[in-house]
Formats: structure tokens, sequence, C-alpha cells
């Protein structure tokens, strides 16, 4: 298994400048290039999908090949695997109480 590092997302309650609204997730989010380090801030909005420990808590995002791996490891999955875009998905697991975010390609 090799994870390679994509950013760290932290939730907030106020919008940035310049954060895009993610209709199916309910979620405004930040572009992860347009800080240093990485760093995804995202904003929740009611009806999220998402469940409430990632509104509170900071997640790391890893680019895998395959999610399962990671699943049998996981304390728990949190949400997903969902569509991200045409070719990827994603999902939240907790693993050692950290959230992680996973990415895959899609099978």
């Amino acid at each position: 298994m090799e994870a390679k590092y994509l950013h760290v997302g932290i939730p907030i309650t106020n919008k940035k400048p310049n954060m895009t609204y993610v209709e199916p997730f309910k979620v405004w989010i930040t572009d992860v290039d347009d800080y240093d380090f990485k760093i995804e801030y995202l904003k929740y909005e009611e009806g999220t999908p998402f469940p409430e420990i990632l509104h509170k808590n900071p997640h790391i995002a890893y680019a895998v090949e395959d999610m399962q791996p990671y699943f049998d490891q996981a304390q728990q999955v949190l949400f997903g695997p969902a569509e991200l875009s045409a070719d990827t998905e994603f999902s939240y697991i907790l693993l050692d109480n950290t959230i992680i975010e996973l990415q895959a390609p899609k099978k």
C-alpha cells in the first residue's frame, strides 16, 4: 500500500473568498493550491450528507490506488465511497482516531 499526501482539510464556520459550492454535498471548499501547505478549508451547510465529526475536526487526504486495504484497517468508514469526479471516488475513514480522506481511481 502506498498513499500520496494531497492536503489537510480544516472545517470553518465563515466563508473565505473564492470558495466553490459543491451542491451534491452542500459544502463550500477552497482550492488547495490557493494556500501554502495544501490546505483545504470547508464550510458545511445544513443538510450536508457528511457526518458531524467532519464538521468539527480536520482531516488529512491521500491518493491511493485501492481503498479496500484502508477500509480493512479503519476503526470506522465515516462516509463513502462517493464520486469525486468522472474517474475518481473518495471516502472518509477513521484510523488511529484520525480522520483520513482517501481518493482512488473508480473501479
